[in-house]
């Protein structure tokens, strides 16, 4: 399933999030540029790696704004795109960078005490933008997600209770977490599941702390 959009009504501009799409889309077309042993000197410069994080604790920060492919990037910033409009327009835009940026962290964190021997790059900005799904299922659970849906060779559009599919989702990234966890291979690739996780729940949490502002006559619901 794949949301297209929310029908949440958004009532300020998307400084931030558009801001930090920009910022993905830049990095990741100077990662284009680069030929492949550039490329993976840049990555293991800039992106997390748990058994080394120590000595490079910059690389909690600067993982989230790399990204392994198109499809990686596209996929992280549509999906911030649907969900990230809406919780900046709640908390407003100077806020929702900090926040964002804390999301990221925590995943990052979380990441580093799962599998903390990994000498693999950890990049995306998937722990953080699911901290927005986090915050986003705190403070519209009743919002409709218009989403698509491949039902066997045909593909329609559904709508769902936000609440409903953003704890699917949470439920696929958990379940796949633990799955992982039988893995000894600290070589290979991989989804950083518990990034996922540790990014949804520091989202659910820490939305708490960025009181929802009056907009257009009514109040958000805190």
């Amino acid at each position: 399933m794949i949301p297209l959009r929310s029908t949440e009504r958004i009532y300020s501009r998307s400084v931030t999030t558009l801001a930090i799409i920009m910022l993905n889309v830049v990095i990741f077309l100077f990662q284009a540029t680069l030929n492949p042993y550039a490329l993976n000197v840049f990555v293991e410069q800039w992106g997390l790696i748990p058994d080394a994080v120590s000595g490079h604790l910059y690389t909690l920060l600067t993982s989230m704004f790399l990204h392994g492919g198109w499809l990686h990037l596209i996929g992280n910033m549509w999906f911030f795109w649907v969900f990230g409009r809406g919780v900046e327009d709640l908390i407003g835009s100077g806020r929702f960078l900090g926040f964002y940026l804390a999301c990221g962290l925590a995943a990052a964190v979380v990441q580093v005490i799962t599998s903390p021997y990994s000498r693999v790059p950890t990049i995306g900005a998937s722990g953080a933008i699911a901290g927005v799904m986090g915050a986003y299922l705190i403070k519209f659970p009743r919002a409709r997600i218009v989403t698509l849906v491949p039902i066997f060779v045909f593909i329609t559009t559904m709508e769902f209770p936000a609440w409903a599919m953003l704890l699917w989702w949470f439920a696929i990234q958990l379940f796949s977490g633990f799955g992982s966890l039988a893995e000894t291979d600290y070589t290979g690739g991989g989804v950083a599941w518990f990034a996922h996780v540790g990014g949804f729940i520091a989202g659910m949490l820490l939305i708490r702390l960025f009181p929802g502002r009056r907009r257009w006559g009514a109040w958000y619901e805190e």
